[in-house]
């Protein structure tokens, strides 16, 4: 509350050198920090039943990954990784798992810009670990060889995002 007033203060200055020292306070004022990390939804289904183990297990594996931030309000955030990873023999389904890896993630102070960011890049990597962990573990209860999915480069994902976007638009 203190910093707002300060801040209103400092609005009502026209000198420059107070208003970026304002920009600088609210800068080192930012804070960003993981509240809880939760599974939301998790399914696993074997399509083709007992099927799948009674055939030479040469999978084609695909990999999905999406994203989704929910403001909570006061600060707080709702980030939501969800990966499906589907195994097919030929044109039938093995497996299909799927975990929505969820977090809540307490974030102040950042500019408008830099949000969307952070919702697409950092917090995917603060999630990944766990999902990957989640569809492990599903896959190998599933009776299935166990499948570590390798490291996302979420930044990479986010800038190909944008590139398409601005495309589409021109």
């Amino acid at each position: 509350m203190a910093e707002n007033s300060w801040v209103a203060s400092i609005k009502l200055q026209p000198d420059r050198q107070k208003v970026h020292m304002a920009e600088e306070t609210q800068q080192d004022n930012r804070q960003f920090a993981l509240q809880r990390i939760y599974l939301k939804d998790v399914s696993f289904e074997t399509p083709m039943g007992a099927e799948a183990f009674q055939v030479e297990w040469k999978p084609q594996i695909a990999l999905n990954l999406n994203n989704a931030a929910k403001d909570l309000g006061n600060d707080f955030h709702e980030v939501v990784l969800t990966v499906t990873v589907t195994a097919k023999l030929g044109d039938k389904t093995a497996f299909l798992a799927e975990v929505h890896q969820a977090g809540i993630f307490l974030v102040q102070n950042f500019p408008q810009e830099e949000l969307a960011p952070m919702f697409a890049v950092y917090c995917p990597n603060v999630l990944f670990p766990y999902a990957r962990e989640a569809v492990s573990d599903l896959v190998t209860k599933g009776s299935f060889p166990q499948l570590v999915l390798q490291p996302v480069n979420f930044e990479a994902l986010y800038a190909q995002q944008l590139q398409q976007q601005q495309q589409q638009s021109n």
